[in-house]
Formats: structure tokens, sequence, C-alpha cells
């Protein structure tokens, strides 16, 4: 069968499909040729960038199973394919470390201000190197705070886990009960259960030092002006989940006010064309939407996602 890889797949994946007898296709089509071109294909993957709407849905009979390389399926009308009998499936454990190591890059940047030092260096660094110097002096440490995560699924759980290997305390919020601790497991493969506290995700806001959302996108931000209110004065805050789940402009004012120490995002309300003043604001550390973009988490998105399509399209 015939599929195409619009948004790429990792070369093992591709691998694994050619070997089982399939065509792949990784030539990008865009998004508005789509409802001309994609009714050739039997299968189509995606990662965020490509929509796959009900209209679109309607113009390709033909298709049977429509795969996304990652987590998140906003970007996809799932229940209206699944009515269609298409086949709609994910990966939602192959990225998950690498999110989590994410979180931990802009948690670790915040609390020793390294994004702002890297901007200013290369231009005062010659001439006001004590300067700087006094003004990162103030940094802190992770060890022994609390980190909030909301949203407990399979990132949040890695994210707490990364939490707890550096002496965090965890605190985390969900829908659904979830554990009283977490197995970590240590070099030689010793393995060890470390408590962590469920709680109402107001008691997460009043009592985080850190807070790390993982979360699917909803009809109104988790993190809102009101919400603000509720953190804990000089919280960091993290989202490596969908841009909205944190209100930007309602973020802006709250690292200006200095109710939020620093903030780290690698998705935006706008992508791809985020706010000129979340760019440029000197209290947050930023990222391209990558947290799922390491060689590693490719590679298992990649031959996760191959032998998905195998079985599916088996049917």
């Amino acid at each position: 069968m015939k599929i195409l890889a619009n948004d790429g797949i990792d070369p093992i994946g591709k691998k694994i499909l050619e070997a089982a007898g399939h065509e792949v296709d990784t030539n990008h089509i865009p998004q508005e040729e789509l409802a001309v071109r994609l009714n050739e294909y039997d299968a189509v993957t995606v990662r965020s960038a490509t929509k796959i709407r009900q209209a679109l849905i309607d113009l390709c009979p033909n298709l049977k199973v429509i795969g996304r390389g990652g987590v998140g399926m906003d970007n996809i009308d799932v229940d209206y394919a699944l009515s269609k009998g298409i086949a709609v499936v994910n990966t939602p454990a192959a990225s998950s470390h690498s999110v989590a190591e994410l979180v931990f890059a802009h948690l670790l940047n915040g609390v020793r201000f390294l994004f702002d030092s890297n901007r200013k260096m290369p231009v005062e660094g010659s001439t006001q190197f004590g300067a700087l110097k006094k003004a990162y002096a103030a940094g802190s440490e992770l060890q022994g705070k609390t980190l909030g995560v909301v949203g407990f699924g399979r990132i949040g759980r890695e994210t707490a886990k990364i939490a707890l290997g550096l002496g965090m305390d965890v605190i985390y919020s969900d829908l659904f009960e979830g554990p009283k601790s977490l197995t970590l497991t240590l070099s030689g493969g010793l393995q060890v259960e470390v408590p962590v506290t469920q709680g109402e995700i107001e008691e997460v806001f009043a009592k985080a030092d850190f807070i790390s959302l993982h979360v699917p996108f909803t009809d109104k931000p988790v993190i809102g002006k009101e919400e603000f209110a509720l953190l804990k004065d000089g919280v960091g805050l993290v989202n490596a989940s969908r841009g909205g789940v944190i209100d930007e402009l309602a973020l802006v004012d709250a690292l200006n006010s200095g109710k939020v120490s620093f903030a780290g995002l690698d998705v935006f309300d706008s992508e791809p064309t985020p706010r000129a003043e979340i760019l440029s604001h000197p209290k947050i550390s930023l990222t391209p939407h990558i947290g799922a973009a390491t060689n590693e988490a490719q590679e298992r998105i990649g031959e996760e996602l191959a032998q998905l399509l195998i079985e599916n399209l088996k049917k």
C-alpha cells in the first residue's frame, strides 16, 4: 500500500514499512494541496504541522489509517475519522523522556539565568563582565525544591522522575487518581520507589516552586489571569505541552510584576509566529517546539509508528 509521511518519518520507520511491502513517500505536500492529492494514498502520517480535518477526510475515501508521530492529536479530527472507519494511531510513549529532559533544560536555564546571560555576554561580556557576574549571582538550586506537575500522563511522570533524581519533591494534579510513588532505576539496574503526592490543581499552584504543564489544550488556559494569583511568588513555569495552556499576555504581566520569576516555553499561542512580547522578554527561555526532537525519540517514534501502520493496514 502507499503511505504518505507528510511531515517526515525516521529512516528506521521507512525501512520497516518498505520491508513489509509498502511504498513510502516522504515528499511533503503543502496543506492547501492535500485536498487534491491525499486520496492517492492508503495511509498518511503527520506530526504537528499537517492538519487532517473533517473536510479533508471527506475527500479521501481511500484513506485507511492516519498516524500521528508523537502524542497530541489536536491537529486531527479523530472522532470523525473513526466514524468513517479510518484507524487513528499515535506514539505517546516514544518521546516522553526527550520532552521531560527539555523541561529540565528550561528549568536549569531559568534558575541560573543562562538564557539571558547568553544574550548579553556576546554584547557586554568584554566591557561589563563584573556587572553581569553580579547580576546573575542570585541563582538557586533545584534540589530541595518542589516541582508541581499538571497532568500526570507518560510525559508528566517522566518529568517527575527526573525531578526526584535531582532531589526535588513532586506534587501533581491529574483528572484521574494516580500513583503514590514512582520507580527510579539507578546505575547498575537498582530500582527504588520514591514517593510523590497527588493534590487538587489549586494545591499544586499554592505549593510548587516550579510548575511544568503536561495537558492538552482545552477551551481556556490552565493558567490564566485568575490562576496566576494562586501561584507562589517567584514561581518558575515551563510549558512544553500545547500553546494556549498558559495565557501568554497574563504571563508577561506576571513576569513583569515578579509574581513569576521566569518561564520556559517550547510551545506558543500563535505558532509558527509567536508574539513579539514573548520572543523579546528577558525572563523567558525559548525553544521552537522541539520537545520530541532528539535522535533517540525520532527513532523510537519512527519504529513504533511503522509497526502501528503495518498492523492497521492488515485489517
